[in-house]
């Protein structure tokens, strides 16, 4: 049991955090950006309306760090101009919980984002925490952190992305339907492709799909050009006597946006998921993927090692992505979330390092988020209300923009004025329950 007064300390060390933005060319440009929005209420800056704005980052890496706004500790002010909040939980760890020190040291294991996303991301992949160490070593300018980046995506409007390998019976559809892929993988690896069958030995299948999907990711310049040009007018020629499949109309979509890029072919290989707002998915290790449109609450371990081979300008590793692939085919699971009351909806992904809350409080409502063993940091999204730290009996306003950094063990009470939409992200609950079985 914690002394009264070191839980009122730490209820002292909520604080209201400065966070990064980031302008990479694919995010929605200007006011419609919801990170765009979030960052000038939040910094206090103004919006560029030709700018494009990707990510809002809410944590401690270094590539976007948050910054603690001037508050209270123990009678002293903490300057924000200075004091970045990776140096003030390594010095303050008590604030993580001895749980989370003793697993992830004296950090934060989560890195916390919204994304506005006006055009693809990379298709790409991120490596396993053996690898991840592994490409810090051998390229630390390319791959800056050594720690693996499995991630969930919980849609705020309607989603669209790319993940995982379609099932072989939609891959054998495409095989017989899509004559540019066979021209670029050869007749050897089709039909090797085509003479499987679901009963066969899940090695053979995953062989056989990481021959061809390699294939196809290695081909030259001329041959991608060639069947690009030649898939572009045939789907323009059909589609005036057939309505056009929802993969083919977005492979026509992606060669506006990437021309002569193989990602636009390489599309057909990957399952093409649509989620509806409060709708989540989740990406482990080694799972191709790529977002494709639309504005989404982004979580995942802290870390930004990304493997690109696709519909991107930048630095492909094609070689490294193709082999460190699971080959898993298959729709993805998607989250519909967990009821904890009338507001709050908790998705839970089978990662340690954490979860997230989406809380939906009328006007007028008030709601408890539970102490948690561990860190959490809070994001309100949109509305108005009052936060109250029940310990410290200390009520703030928050309202759109603001990010609380709250600490382990911190029971929050909010109450909303204007409807409120609040994210939350800490540590999953089901690492605390295995921690404390290991004990």
């Amino acid at each position: 049991m914690e002394s009264d007064a070191v839980s009122r300390t730490k209820q002292s060390n909520i604080f209201r955090l400065k966070c990064s933005v980031h302008n990479y060319d694919w995010g929605i440009r200007g006011y419609d950006s919801r990170v765009a929005r979030l960052f000038a209420l939040n910094s206090g800056s103004i919006i560029d309306p030709d700018k494009p704005y990707a990510e809002f980052w809410m944590g401690t890496h270094d590539s976007g760090p948050s910054f603690l706004i001037s508050a209270t500790e123990n009678g002293g002010s903490v300057d924000s101009d200075s004091t970045s909040l990776k140096s003030w939980v390594s010095e303050n760890p008590n604030v993580l919980g001895y749980k989370v020190v003793e697993k992830w040291g004296a950090d934060i294991p989560f890195l916390f984002k919204v994304l506005s996303v006006a055009k693809p991301l990379s298709i790409q992949a991120h490596p396993d925490k053996e690898l991840a160490k592994e490409l810090h070593m051998l390229q630390p300018k390319v791959y800056r952190d050594a720690n693996h980046k499995p991630e969930m995506a919980l849609a705020i409007t309607e989603f669209e992305a790319l993940c995982g390998f379609i099932s072989l019976e939609e891959l054998k559809d495409v095989l017989h339907t899509v004559p540019e892929i066979v021209e670029m993988i050869g007749d050897a690896d089709t039909n090797r492709v085509l003479l499987l069958n679901d009963e066969d030995d899940e090695d053979d299948l995953k062989s056989a799909l990481r021959s061809a999907f390699t294939q196809l990711m290695s081909a030259s310049k001329s041959l991608i050009s060639k069947a690009i040009s030649e898939l572009k007018r045939r789907l323009n020629s059909e589609s005036e006597v057939r309505p056009l499949t929802a993969k083919e109309a977005l492979v026509l979509q992606l060669e506006k946006q990437y021309p002569d890029d193989v990602g636009v072919i390489a599309a057909f290989f990957l399952n093409y998921v649509k989620l509806t707002p409060g709708e989540a998915l989740h990406l482990g290790a080694n799972e191709p993927h790529a977002y494709i449109s639309g504005e989404c609450i982004e979580c995942m371990a802290t870390s930004d090692n990304v493997i690109r081979a696709g519909l991107t300008p930048k630095f492909r590793d094609v070689q490294t992505l193709c082999a460190m692939l699971t080959y898993k085919q298959g729709f993805p699971e998607i989250l519909q979330g967990v009821p904890m009351n009338p507001y709050i909806t908790k998705y839970i992904p089978p990662f340690d390092e954490f979860e997230v809350d989406r809380c939906v409080l009328p006007g007028g409502a008030s709601v408890v988020f539970p102490a948690s063993p561990g860190p959490s940091i809070f994001l309100v999204a949109g509305g108005e209300g009052t936060m109250l730290h029940e310990e410290s009996h200390r009520s703030d306003v928050i309202s759109e923009g603001d990010v609380l950094f709250v600490p382990d063990e911190a029971e929050i009470n909010i109450t909303s004025e204007v409807e409120l939409l609040i994210f939350r992200t800490g540590v999953n609950h089901k690492f605390f329950d295995t921690f404390m079985n290991g004990k």
